[in-house]
Parts: C-alpha cells; sequence; structure tokens
C-alpha cells in the first residue's frame, strides 16, 4: 500500500459526501468513511474500482472514541501510504429557531458534530501521521454561514466560524513543522442537500431568510452534491492548496 494515497472522509452516507467518496474511488487510492452508516452501494463499486475501502459506521457526537480510534488505525504496524489526506465533511444543524428555542442537548450535538469531531480528528491524524515523511493535507468543509451571520442559524454559524479559525491556528502550527500538513477550510459553495431542504421547510416566521433558500432553489443556483464534490476535489488538489488557510471554492 505504500504507493497509495490514503483519504479519510468523513460524513460519506449521502450529498456531497457520498459523491466526494464515489469520485475518491480509483486506483491508487485508500479510502476510510466515517458516518453514521455503512454504504453498501459505495463497496460495490470500490470493489469494481479496485480501490480499498474501509466504512465505520460512527456517531460523530462521540468524537473521542473516533479519534481514539482513529489514531489507533493510523498506527498500525506497517501501514504505509506516498500521501495521506484527512476531509472534515460531516456537518448537521439542529432546529431552525432563535437560540433561546434551542434545547441545550440539540445545542451540544450540533457543536460535537460539527467541531469537536473535525478539531479531534484532525489532531488524532496529524499526531499518528506526522512521522511519515509523506504530504499530508487537512480539509475542513465549512460554510458561508461561519462567515456572515443568519438568524436562527446561531449554532451553525458558531460552528463553522470555529471551524475557520481553528484551521487559522492550525496552518500557523504546521507551517513551523519541517514537513507540516497543509490545511484549508473551504466553503463549498450552495449545494442541493438534505440541509437545503431543512433550511427552505424551516417555519417562516422563526427564520427570516427562508424566502432567500427558496429563490436559491428555484432559481436553480444550487450545485447537485456530484457538482460540489468535483470543484472541492479539484480545489484539493490545487498546488497551492494551504496557501489560504481560508477559502471559498467559488472565489
Amino acid at each position: 500500500m505504500a504507493d497509495t494515497h490514503l483519504y479519510i472522509l468523513t460524513g460519506a452516507s449521502r450529498g456531497m459526501g457520498l459523491a466526494m467518496a464515489q469520485q475518491l474511488l480509483a486506483p491508487g487510492h485508500s479510502l476510510l468513511c466515517i458516518s453514521r452508516q455503512a454504504n453498501a452501494a459505495l463497496a460495490a463499486q470500490a470493489a469494481q474500482a479496485g480501490c480499498a475501502l474501509e466504512q465505520w459506521p460512527l456517531d460523530l457526537s462521540h468524537s473521542r472514541e473516533a479519534a481514539a480510534m482513529l489514531r489507533q488505525w493510523l498506527g498500525r504496524p506497517g501501514v504505509r501510504h506516498a500521501g495521506a489526506t484527512l476531509i472534515n465533511n460531516a456537518g448537521t444543524i439542529p432546529r431552525i429557531a432563535p437560540l433561546s428555542e434551542i434545547e441545550p442537548d440539540d445545542l451540544a450535538q450540533a457543536l460535537r458534530v460539527d467541531l469537536e469531531a473535525p478539531m479531534a480528528l484532525s489532531a488524532a491524524f496529524l499526531a499518528a501521521t506526522e512521522g511519515w515523511g509523506i504530504p499530508r493535507r487537512v480539509l475542513n468543509i465549512s460554510s458561508g454561514l461561519g462567515r456572515r451571520p443568519m438568524a436562527s442559524q446561531a449554532v451553525y454559524c458558531a460552528a463553522k466560524a470555529g471551524m475557520d479559525h481553528y484551521t487559522r491556528c492550525l496552518a500557523l502550527e504546521e507551517a513551523l513543522k519541517p514537513r507540516g500538513a497543509r490545511v484549508c477550510a473551504l466553503a463549498p459553495g450552495v449545494i442541493d442537500t438534505d440541509m437545503q431542504v431543512q433550511l427552505r421547510g424551516a417555519d417562516a416566521a422563526a427564520f427570516p431568510d427562508r424566502a432567500r433558500f427558496e429563490q436559491l432553489k428555484s432559481a436553480g443556483q444550487l450545485d447537485s452534491p456530484e457538482a460540489a464534490a468535483r470543484k472541492v476535489l479539484a480545489f484539493l488538489q490545487r498546488p497551492d492548496f494551504g496557501a489560504e488557510p481560508v477559502a471559498d471554492v467559488r472565489a
């Protein structure tokens, strides 16, 4: 496996995550997917493509356990790759409502999945691979909502803003190392996923921006998950990846 590039991808069971997983299934790649559920069709595609695939059905709100598993798995004797990339893609939003109406458990769940898990997995990945002497990248899938506020989206906006800023800090840390990883928090644009359905279906009285999301759909301004995945993966392969720790695929 020394000549393969290892990709670790969270949230690979649906939407853009599934599309990225499908597009990464190619000769010369080895793929670990971490999602709530395994995908049988993805396993069949991997076998057909001759690509090594492993799927972990994990709840990323239990980030400590997921990070420990990843670090142990990466530390197995004899594991060698030509390159390694972590893509923190999994995300969730709680009920769309003012913060005063969000239940504490829902708030905590969203922050664990959207911010705590990417940080924990990044730490585990970087620690376990630091001595490998190979090119490494961390791609955090962020959002435009991490860069501009929106009513009734305080939790999601805060999580993505936190992702952007921890990525900036991580970039500074890795730049001090002889073979530090390249890192970037990337906004992928607006995508026709279940999250968009959730936004368009929110109570208009509680979500002042609902009409904007309805307009994006009716005007055909949403990327398909497959198109968005192609753009994100193309950005990941750019030679200047990580030059800016926070970026937008549309820039």
